[in-house]
């Protein structure tokens, strides 16, 4: 509501020592849009300072359109927003005079504020801090940010047209979308070269989402007195005592329609209506829009996220493919053809599968499960698995390029990772009282003693150990159920009239896998809605020293435990299930009491694509559940005020208060849950070659709900800059790497490709059919009389002398009986031979690849060169001129306001 303005030069140390009880000197005037308040109000809050406005000067909110986002005078823009409530508790002197020293400093680093009343809101409970930043302190922290700004307008031809262009017509947007402003050259900010810039109107130069950043970096580090013997400052320290509720930059206007006020772009509305709704699925985003209304931070998110849907087209389309030839070909597996025949797989008798409760049974029962097998477990199957590890790289290395385009056209080009590592946050700041150097700024600042440092380490490394100590702990449990329920499932179905029918594609293992996996699935879900808050508590708890520090650490945490949580099942079955089983009279066992599973006659492949869907889809589904609804009904009753309100009860300021906050970790939990789904689709791709197009289908929907729910569910976030994806790039090239070994133990290991190809090659008994009688060379022979007391069946109604079971093993009339065959060893070599192929193929072709693919285009090189050639010409061209001048004049002034902006600005480059 007021603002103050200072004749001195005092800077924020001044600033802070006066909140530690040094009086700050300089006379003062506080004054209002259109009066002025004497000096003796210095130091009231500003619930206070409303009062003292005089009567006529109190505008009726009747008279507001409330899509307003301006100050009461019309003129002046509201860069963001505070609100607290004035509850009568005994903390409330305290807060109102943490309120006082904070809005009191606001002003003295030159922001301007105004005040609504709670007895102008819509609840009479929610006072508004309206805050305005007037262009002094815009250029002053421009500057201190190195905010890059137009200088002249791009004179590089555009790229030649893509022929493709007329196919693709249908996809794109209207150009006034897409590219909402001509492009420019630009540079760094600088106040002493403004004439330099193509400053046509001060109102419009700095963009909102550049003006909220400005105004957000002040609040992060304006202090707001001592406490406890320590110096305080942040907003975020006051929302979380509860002195301020709130803290957010506007919205520009209503998403369903545009803004009365001519001033206001309405980019809100535009966003909704071409990118947010479900029915411009198939149309591209708006990047460039979408980056000036939230910031480069949230638009390289849905750059990446767009860039990977796109990518998944080529990938879900080849393994369709692949999914078509296995369905195509079911008719024609020898395999499944000898399971089915009564005369081959209804003469087999197989050993029972568990102790004692099961029966003997008859391999045809498993008929439907070996047909539905090969569509998974078929030739195709390496084909999918050396074509996707082939695809990861082509999808890394042109993300790439595609990244270095978006740094140049966004003027990242410069930006460096650095100037973060230099800021600290504020809360390492006020957590570390001791200080020590710093070699590169030779200031002082806090530091976090080693002993110190180490000790949490310890903590939060012991925490997360115990944590995926947990994971492994439950997925023992999983399968302990899965070894105690299966009998259960077996003598239910063998008893059971009416599951006869189905008994033929619901076998006990299946039965028994997805039963198992339903509940693998909720256990994840539970942990991880536990985990989530430990993991940001021990990372607090490390006081890691800069944001980019912060957010690298809770990322290896989180990511650490989701892929333990996530993949451990899916490990478990394409690796463990089925290997460690023993043979009919010595078997092993489980804690000495639950035999180990079993893979079904058909293989496990078929049970860990079974995992795998349920996982993966229960998580799609569970997250769009959990991004769209939840917010949705959060805001239910906010959105159905601000549709049925007369416009000038419900104010702009008051609709955004009513929205979600999107947080500060908001992008973090998109982009994992984006790099887990990347996961599923690489590491066991082999098993199931519609990931990718399940994958496609819930991104084509993920990026219409992150815009939509952004668009009308949150509060507009604070814009931020970044020039990559961060550290999930090396988390993706660490999971393509994985991937390729992971596909090549499936194919060798969990699939049946490799023991049918040796004996395809090596064992065949029929020339001119040489997959006849794979099923039963597969099948070893076991003596019912050798089962040791208390192993065999309760009843063998039919008096069976011998039964099959799934292992190369000599037969018990054999000198060696049950032990290994050399065919079992011909198989475990070629199996190994296979992965070092394969492994060595792939690879050689990812690197090949990775080095034929440019990281930077060569039109983006030139116009880079092109730009710093043309910035430092227009530089040199401009100080010469100045020179001139300084020679014939020599005379220069500064304001009052330019005095107050630039007061901060010592301290402010010291925490750069």
């Amino acid at each position: 509501m007021n603002r103050l303005g200072k004749k001195a030069n005092e800077t924020l140390i001044e600033m802070a020592l006066s909140a530690d009880g040094e009086e700050c000197n300089g006379p003062e005037t506080i004054s209002t849009a259109g009066s002025e308040i004497p000096s003796s109000s210095e130091g009231l809050s500003s619930t206070e300072t409303t009062l003292l406005i005089p009567e006529h000067q109190v505008i009726d909110k009747r008279h507001q359109s409330k899509d307003s986002i301006f100050f009461r005078d019309g003129v002046r823009r509201i860069d963001f927003v505070l609100s607290y409530v004035d509850d009568l508790n005994k903390e409330w002197e305290k807060k109102l005079e943490r309120r006082k020293e904070f809005e009191s400093n606001l002003q003295k680093a030159g922001l301007e504020l105004e005040t609504e009343d709670k007895k102008e809101s819509e609840d009479g409970k929610i006072f508004f801090v309206k805050i305005h930043a007037p262009w002094e302190v815009l250029i002053t922290y421009a500057e201190v940010l190195n905010i890059k700004v137009p200088i002249r307008e791009n004179d590089i031809p555009p790229m030649v047209e893509n022929p493709l262009d007329c196919v693709l017509f249908p996809l794109r947007l209207p150009e006034k979308v897409m590219h909402p402003e001509p492009d420019y050259f630009t540079a760094p900010f600088s106040k002493d070269k403004q004439e330099l810039y193509l400053i046509n109107d001060e109102s419009t130069f700095f963009s909102p989402s550049m003006r909220n950043r400005i105004v957000n970096y002040i609040l992060t580090r304006c202090p707001y007195g001592t406490e406890e013997g320590k110096k305080k400052f942040g907003i975020k320290r006051l929302l979380n005592n509860g002195t301020y509720t709130a803290a957010y930059p506007l919205h520009d206007c209503q998403y369903w329609k545009k803004a009365s006020d001519p001033n206001c772009d309405s980019e809100r509305y535009t966003l909704y209506m071409e990118w947010a709704r479900f029915l411009r699925f198939y149309k591209e985003q708006p990047l460039v829009l979408i980056r000036k209304y939230y910031g480069e931070k949230i638009g390289i998110y849905f750059a990446w996220l767009g860039f990977y849907t796109e990518m998944l087209f080529l990938a879900a389309v080849v393994g369709l493919i692949c999914f078509l030839y296995g369905l195509f070909t079911m008719d024609e597996n020898m395999s499944s053809k000898e399971i089915c025949d009564p005369a081959i797989g209804g003469e087999i008798i197989m050993c029972p599968l568990c102790d004692r409760d099961c029966e003997y049974w008859r391999l045809n029962t498993t008929c439907e499960s070996s047909q539905y097998s090969h569509l998974f477990d078929n030739v195709a199957t390496l084909f999918f698995a050396i074509f996707m590890g082939i695809w990861v790289t082509l999808f890394l290395e042109f993300w790439k390029r595609r990244q270095a385009r978006l740094k140049y056209e966004w003027d990242l080009v410069d930006f460096e990772e650095e100037q973060q590592q230099l800021q600290l946050r504020p809360e390492y700041e006020a957590k570390c009282t001791q200080k020590k150097k710093n070699p590169v700024t030779q200031e002082m600042e806090p530091y976090l003693p080693l002993t110190s440092q180490a000790v949490r380490f310890c903590i939060s490394g012991a925490t997360v150990l115990f944590w995926v100590s947990l994971i492994i702990a439950s997925m023992i449990a999983v399968i302990v159920y899965r070894l105690a329920v299966y009998a259960a499932f077996a003598s239910l179905m063998e008893n059971t009239q009416t599951l006869q029918p189905i008994s033929g594609v619901l076998t006990p293992q299946l039965a028994t896998s997805v039963t198992a996996s339903c509940l693998n699935f909720v256990i994840i879900m539970i942990l991880n809605f536990f985990y989530e808050r430990i993991a940001i508590w021990i990372t607090d708890m490390e006081i890691p020293r800069t944001h980019m520090e912060y957010e690298n650490r809770l990322t290896m945490k989180m990511f650490l435990f989701q892929f333990v949580n996530y993949y451990s099942s899916c490990f478990y079955v394409a690796f463990f299930k089925g290997k460690f089983v023993g043979y009919p009279g010595a078997y092993t066992y489980m804690f000495n009491r639950w035999r180990n599973e079993e893979c079904d006659p058909a293989g496990c492949l078929i049970e860990l694509t079974t995992q795998l869907t349920i996982v993966m889809a229960g998580k799609q589904i569970w997250g769009n559940i959990q991004e769209a609804i939840v917010p949705w009904i959060c805001n239910w009753w906010g959105r159905r005020k601000a549709r049925n309100n007369p416009e000038n009860l419900y104010s702009r300021w008051e609709q955004d208060h009513d929205l979600q906050t999107f947080g500060a970790l908001g992008l973090f939990y998109e982009y994992l849950e984006m790099v887990i789904q990347f996961g599923f689709i690489t590491l066991f791709v082999a098993s199931f070659p519609l990931a990718p197009l399940l994958a496609l289908m819930n991104n084509i929907l993920e990026i219409r709900v992150d815009s939509w729910k952004l668009t009308t569910q949150y509060r507009r976030p604070v814009a931020a800059k970044a020039h990559s994806i961060g550290v999930w790039q090396e988390i993706l090239n660490g999971m393509a790497i994985l991937s390729v070994v992971t596909n090549a133990f499936i194919v060798a290991f969990t699939s049946d490709m490799i023991p049918r190809l040796v004996y395809y090659y090596a064992y065949f008994e029929n020339e001119h059919s040489p997959m006849s009688g794979y099923i039963n060379n597969s099948l070893s022979v076991f003596l019912i009389s050798d089962f040791p007391k208390g192993n065999e069946p309760k009843e063998n109604p039919e008096n069976f002398v011998i039964c099959r079971y799934r292992d190369y093993r000599y037969p018990p009339d054999h000198e060696k009986k049950y032990t290994h065959t050399m065919q079992f060893w011909h198989i475990l070599a070629a199996k190994l031979a296979f992965i070092i192929i394969m492994e060595h193929v792939v690879f050689i072709v990812k690197f090949f690849v990775a080095w034929m693919i440019p990281d930077v285009p060569a039109d983006v090189k030139a116009k880079i060169k092109r730009e710093k050639y043309l910035t430092q010409k227009i530089l040199h061209e401009y100080e010469l001129e100045k020179l001139k001048e300084r020679l014939c004049q020599g005379d220069t002034r500064a304001t009052e306001k330019e005095f107050i902006a630039t007061e901060g600005r010592m301290e402010l480059s010291r925490a750069m």
